[in-house]
């Protein structure tokens, strides 16, 4: 029987690359926000794939962009810990690219650093011809001794055992960190937070979603008077300022209502069991700066 291997692998790469896609691609569950916007994801979140002869623990990281908040800090900080301490990395770029941009180059560098196995993933390919792809593997190729260049989609399935059986051989032996019934390391009061934040990022307009925080108050498993399970969930949206707040909340009140819906759909579907959710939004001028706050964000 062959020998049962494990490790961490890195998920890094620009905002907006796709990585949480492709986190909840290999995954098989929804472990990450996904949200076409730019910081969706805020902490390094762990996803757990189990296979026949090995235990895979994905870290997704904050896509790497210029900071202009400790919040911001603390994030890209995350992103460069998480390759430090890494059994190996994934490295996705876009295959739109024509060369080296400026955040890929500074990840490129830090891989280099670290000298760690690398495998280059390239996303988006049904959006270019054969011939720039082939361009951008050369160019990436000269770089650095990748362990294997793959070409994908994130949202085909097609490429996830692939991308998995690419990993797998690379590893070492190893035990099992976590038990096989685990896919995630959050807890359900941070899967909570993360799917109204996802919902938030999904329904409001540009200038809001980055300056939104949810905090999960109180969450309370119960039985209702039908002998059902069920969740009370009281959350808060906190934002930067009472214009936002005003957004947020919508005209009667219709836009919290939206967030709250879809939320609650998705948690329902990922806890197994029924959720009653009340939100509230409040302003907090000066969270993106809170130690307190940001803390929450450091990789654990």
């Amino acid at each position: 029987m062959a020998e049962f291997k494990s490790g961490f692998v890195t998920l890094i790469g620009r905002t907006n690359v796709g990585k949480s896609t492709l986190l909840n691609l290999l995954v098989g569950e929804k472990v990450a926000a996904i949200a076409n916007k730019v910081q969706t994801t805020r902490t390094a979140i762990r996803g757990i794939v189990n296979r026949e002869n090995s235990q895979i623990i994905f870290i997704d990281t904050p896509g790497i962009h210029k900071p202009k908040t400790k919040l911001n800090e603390t994030m890209i900080e995350t992103s460069f810990t998480s390759i430090a301490d890494t059994d190996m990395i994934l490295f996705l770029i876009e295959a739109t690219s024509d060369e080296i941009g400026r955040g890929d180059r500074i990840i490129l560098e830090k891989i280099k650093e670290s000298k760690r196995k690398a495998i280059l993933l390239i996303n988006k390919i049904d959006l270019v011809k054969r011939e720039k792809l082939l361009k951008l593997i050369d160019i990436y190729s000269k770089e650095y001794n990748f362990e294997a260049v793959i070409p994908i989609s994130a949202t085909n399935v097609k490429y996830k055992e692939i991308i998995l059986d690419e990993i797998e051989k690379n590893l070492k032996p190893g035990p099992a960190y976590y038990d096989i019934e685990e896919y995630t390391d959050q807890t359900l009061r941070q899967l909570a937070e993360e799917t109204i934040r996802e919902k938030a990022l999904k329904s409001l307009q540009d200038e809001v979603p980055h300056g939104i925080y949810v905090e999960v108050e109180k969450m309370k498993q119960r039985k209702n008077k039908n002998n059902e399970d069920i969740y009370d969930i009281d959350a808060t949206i906190y934002c930067l300022r009472n214009s936002h707040k005003g957004i947020i909340i919508g005209k009667n009140g219709e836009m919290l209502k939206r967030i709250g819906r879809m939320a609650r759909i998705d948690m329902e579907e990922n806890f197994g069991l029924k959720v009653n959710l009340k939100t509230w939004v409040k302003v907090k001028e000066d969270w993106q700066e809170s130690d307190n706050i940001v803390k929450k964000f450091k990789l654990q």
